[in-house]
């Protein structure tokens, strides 16, 4: 698939040079700084040193002081409180700390996940019904709740109060519980508007502990904090920037007893950055909701002995097993699916149904083939005698605005501008598919339809130096608003080393014509252009820079996104 290159916009040479006399830095990492934002001294610097003292008064946030009154209220009165949180990572961390936090000093109180398969996202009927008969007085939704008005005005006529603690957008109606924590709200002022549901939760817990404990207490769940941020995509930037980057350092030292055996079972050997957690933690404590009840997960991160916490990973590691079992399965069937009709490969959307298909893997689904096909997908399955479906985007196409031009034939729907959910009457499927399709058709533009490679600058090999790769690293966290650089090279010719592994990628040394600069270079899923590459010739190559630690030796490494041949 041919993908299209962008350069982001640099200042001209003299704003450059000026900032690089302030900040004594060289041009490319001055460039690098100025498109991040970041033009004075003080600014830098607080990227550069991040400190829990850059992290923002709770109480500036819409309802906080009444938040921790009711908390304190039922605590001092003995009542039951309940946890409430969603089955994905978000959920599941946001819920583990906090009842994690409240367990050390305060013992009425429990968690609730809902099931995904028969009270699915939010807070359900069934919930409420479940903490009256159990005489629970307090709930602390999190991840959840800002859509919830009807549960929430039926649990107070069943006399238990909530405290709310979403990170959604809200509807037009807010909630009236004694509580509703979400920066989103239009009369919140709170200066960071996009914390993880989690993230909201540590606020939570920050502020009862600045008021009636001790604050430092709060950061030990910081490890927990930057596995909700990086699983759950949210911006690395501003108050996330500071969570993650200390929450890193907890998860890497002296993680909690449920974080370090999911690391053992997973072969974890080297620090995990965030893009580690998105591939090896997240896909593990989500699985457990994805093929059976999230439970499991918060039972694996609220353990407090070693032992129980390996029996417990091992469980939810066999749920991850299964997980890729069916995401694997499924996936392979969309694909065969789409490449066997003729009219599905010419479409320009793809929504598919099955109704066998397992409800978890949905969403990983539609996203393996959005990689694939390029282009925005719905993926269907049957689930309480509803259509249920996942629907992922490609950038810069509003999939939301697209479900919304279908809402008559829906009877639910919801998420956002790149992933969402959706539910409608079977008898609604077919006609779905058609009046998708002419949705994404009538506005989806060609450059939409072409991935994007957005490269930050044009360097020479013979740049990168010890120094500024040194300087690189202390860029990280990398993630959504601060992403890893991503450089284009010209010029550039095989030295030697070219093979391909595993059929799909690609490995050799790589050189440039104007200097003497040699660099492994790896490219996943990039052995489409071996032979290109073995006919010789030169060629531009759009890559990142990373270390590489194999057998106890760390090297560095260019790691390919693409090539294109001059």
């Amino acid at each position: 698939m041919i993908k299209r290159w962008t350069h982001r916009p640099v200042s001209s040479s003299n704003e450059i040079s000026e900032l690089g006399k302030k900040l004594n830095t060289g041009p490319h990492l001055t460039a690098l700084l100025w498109q991040r934002g970041l033009r004075d001294f003080d600014s830098v610097k607080k990227f550069f040193r991040p400190s829990l003292d850059h992290l923002h008064d709770p109480f500036l946030m819409k309802d906080m002081e009444q938040a921790v009154l009711r908390l304190k209220k039922a605590i001092d009165g003995q009542e039951k409180i309940l946890i409430y949180g969603d089955y994905d990572v978000d959920g599941t961390t946001a819920v583990s700390m906090v009842y994690s936090y409240l367990k050390e000093f305060y013992s009425h109180c429990d968690f609730y996940i809902p099931d995904r398969y028969t009270e699915g996202y939010g807070v359900s009927e069934a919930s409420i019904t479940w903490a009256e008969e159990n005489g629970f007085s307090l709930i602390v939704a999190l991840d959840l709740g800002i859509k919830a008005s009807d549960m929430v005005t039926m649990a107070a006529h069943k006399g238990i109060d909530f405290i709310i603690c979403d990170h959604h957008l809200p509807g037009g109606h807010i909630p009236n519980a004694v509580a509703v924590l979400d920066p989103k709200r239009d009369d919140c002022t709170y200066p960071f508007k996009e914390l993880s549901g989690c993230g909201l939760g540590f606020k939570l817990l920050q502020a009862y502990a600045k008021k009636y404990k001790n604050e430092d207490e709060v950061y030990k769940y910081l490890d927990l904090v930057a596995v909700s941020i990086a699983s759950d995509i949210v911006p690395l930037n501003d108050e996330n920037r500071v969570l993650t980057y200390f929450g890193l350092q907890k998860l890497n030292q002296d993680p909690c007893p449920g974080l370090k055996a999911l690391k053992e079972i997973a072969a974890i050997k080297n620090d995990l950055d965030v893009s580690g957690i998105v591939f090896t933690l997240g896909p593990r404590i989500n699985a457990a909701g994805r093929v059976a009840h999230a439970k499991a997960a918060v039972e694996l991160l609220i353990s407090t002995t070693e032992k129980e916490a390996n029996a417990l990973a091992e469980k939810v590691n066999l749920k991850n097993d299964l997980r890729r079992e069916f995401d694997l399965s499924i996936t392979e069937e969309a694909i065969a699916m789409i490449e066997g009709d003729e009219k599905l490969r010419a479409a320009k959307s793809t929504v598919l149904f099955k109704n066998t298909w397992n409800k978890g893997v949905i969403g990983i689904v539609a996203a393996r083939c959005v990689e694939k096909f390029y282009r925005p997908t719905v993926i269907l399955t049957e689930s309480n005698d509803k259509v249920t479906g996942s629907a992922r985007s490609v950038k810069d196409f509003d999939l939301y605005q697209a479900l919304e031009n279908c809402s008559e034939l829906l009877e639910k729907y919801g998420g956002h501008k790149y992933a969402a959910g959706l539910t409608l009457d079977r008898n609604n499927v077919p006609a779905f598919q058609k009046k998708f399709e002419e949705v994404v058709s009538s506005s989806i533009t060609e450059e939409m339809q072409t991935p994007l490679i957005e490269i930050d600058l044009t360097i020479s090999l013979d740049a990168i130096t010890p120094k500024f790769i040194s300087i690189l690293k202390q860029m990280a966290p990398f993630g959504p608003e601060n992403q890893r650089p991503l450089f284009e090279a010209r010029n550039l010719h095989i030295v030697n080393s070219l093979s391909s592994f595993k059929e799909k990628h690609i490995k050799f040394l790589v050189g440039q014509q104007e200097n003497n600069s040699i660099f492994n270079v790896v490219g996943f899923d990039l052995a489409h252009y071996y032979k290109q590459l073995a006919n010789g010739g030169q060629f531009r190559m759009a890559f990142s820079i990373e270390e590489n630690s194999f057998n106890g030796t760390t090297s560095i490494q260019l790691r390919a996104k693409d090539i294109k041949f001059d």
